[in-house]
């Protein structure tokens, strides 16, 4: 959740304000799309929703922590433990195998797969005859379940997906989208996903509609056409 957040990049009259007094919520356990025109503000409202940035104003919280008051190391645990994250540039560990790569978080705060929960996600992406693979060896498509995966698999309060379709093909994108709907539908996983495509949008709960880094709108139960006709309306 964001409450007055404001994120303002320069100073003087050469300033950029990112976000402009931004107040909106992310429902637990809801599929929630974010879209806007390019330069809108909508990653940007990820990046401080999800603590990869900083806000020049106002406060950010997951869950009922403030964001504001943690420190460096605090910050990092929460978003190892708590925040899952799926880049549109997968960002995955070369020498690593698909297995370390999903487990990756786990590992980094000593911590094990709850029981099962690994062998879920990786029998629900299909990668069960990945697991000793490393990226190079895979497709674009199989680079980006994994990065499904590692987000799921340590079970965090809220995923954060930047443009996760935007590299792959309608299939691959598509069954990317249905994963990320099964972790809500199933897990009860809070996911945000920044996108530019109606179609992705239409498999979310909710679309915050953002312009010029403010919230123009909020859609509930959308369809492909209904977003489509309100992205036309913002692009006069």
């Amino acid at each position: 959740m964001l409450v007055g957040a404001v994120k303002r990049y320069g100073s003087g009259e050469s300033a950029v304000v990112a976000l402009d007094d931004v107040t909106i919520a992310f429902p637990a356990g809801k599929f929630t799309a974010v879209m806007g025109p390019s330069g809108s503000g909508k990653s940007t409202m990820m990046h401080c929703a999800a603590g990869l940035d900083q806000l020049t104003s106002g406060r950010a919280f997951v869950g009922s922590t403030d964001l504001s008051t943690l420190d460096d190391r605090e910050l990092t645990r929460l978003r190892r433990e708590q925040i899952g994250f799926v880049f549109q540039t997968f960002n995955l560990a070369e020498t690593l195998t698909v297995e370390e790569n999903i487990c990756l978080p786990l590992t980094l705060s000593g911590r094990q797969p709850s029981d099962g929960v690994l062998d879920q996600v990786v029998s629900m992406l299909r990668l069960g005859d990945r697991m000793h693979h490393r990226p190079a060896e895979l497709s674009g498509g199989q680079q980006q379940r994994v990065a499904v995966a590692r987000a799921l698999v340590a079970q965090p309060q809220v995923v954060f997906a930047d443009e996760p379709t935007g590299n792959l093909d309608t299939l691959s994108g598509h069954e990317i989208l249905g994963y990320l709907r099964s972790a809500v539908d199933k897990h009860h996983q809070s996911i945000v996903v920044v996108t530019h495509d109606p179609n992705a949008a239409a498999w979310a709960d909710q679309v915050v509609f953002v312009v010029d880094g403010k919230v123009h709108d909020v859609m509930d139960r959308p369809s492909a056409d209904s977003v489509l006709d309100v992205m036309k309306g913002l692009g006069r």
